[in-house]
């Protein structure tokens, strides 16, 4: 990759979790600070980046429409969304909504939960596979060399938690539970604080494309709280589904 792109990259990715000053860019990538300047004006003159009235960069917003362009071409997003709404109002709990796109999961839609509790997660942000009950679902009902894929992509595998599963023997148990049951959890593996149950969405040709999830701070809705909302998660999922031909 050319070290001008690269360099490009890197700045709009750190850009994108906080504003940065033309010296925190210039140590960020290792270059003087005219080399930096002049890669951000490139960045702000595309619309990539924009300046701050305190002198900082942040992301700018080409980049944010360029995002939303792309979930709109996400086919299952829009499919969805009804029966989020609705499972939503059933449950009041976090809902997300993710997608196999490549060798990663991805959050391609979340409606937060309605007690005003926000989770760390983000919607275009891959979820760990072996430490998010969508990575586990969907790892649940891909061909072991598919599933397998994912995994190496993913390495080393985080222990996030106490709670997380490193190994990849272990993993398999769990994932094999899942297949058999068709739903799994999250009790804590990758905050500990947090827990959901999450269930697989096939598409028309029974590919495994998707999940879905009900996500709860565990003060709020401990674990038995949310496995009694499986029966409303496997009805929505089935219900994408449908909508998936």
């Amino acid at each position: 990759m050319s070290q001008t792109v690269q360099r490009a990259i890197t700045i709009i990715e750190s850009l994108a979790t906080e504003p940065r000053t033309l010296g925190e860019v210039a140590d960020l990538l290792g270059v003087h600070r005219s080399t930096a300047l002049r890669l951000l004006q490139t960045l702000e003159a595309s619309g990539f980046a924009r300046r701050l009235g305190d002198g900082r960069h942040a992301v700018g917003t080409r980049l944010i429409e360029i995002a939303q362009q792309t979930l709109e071409t996400l086919d299952l997003r829009p499919l969805a969304a009804p029966h989020l709404r609705r499972l939503h109002a059933t449950c009041g709990h976090t809902l997300h909504l993710a997608q196999l796109i490549g060798d990663e999961v991805l959050y391609i839609d979340k409606l937060e939960s309605s007690d005003g509790v926000r989770m760390y997660s983000r919607v275009g942000r891959p979820a760990a596979p072996h430490a998010s009950g969508v990575g586990k679902a969907i790892l649940s009902q891909l061909p072991r060399e598919r599933a397998d894929r994912l995994l190496d992509a993913a390495e080393p595998l985080t222990a996030h938690t106490a709670a997380s599963l490193t190994d990849r023997a272990a993993l398999a148990v769990e994932i094999a539970a899942t297949a058999q049951r068709g739903w799994t959890v999250d009790d804590g593996e990758f905050e500990d604080f947090i827990n959901c149950v999450a269930a697989p969405i096939r598409n028309s040709t029974g590919e495994i494309v998707a999940a879905i999830s009900i996500t709860s701070l565990r003060v709020i809705a401990p674990l038995d709280e949310l496995r009694a909302l499986v029966p409303d998660l496997l009805d929505t999922a089935r219900a994408i589904a449908h909508e998936l031909g």
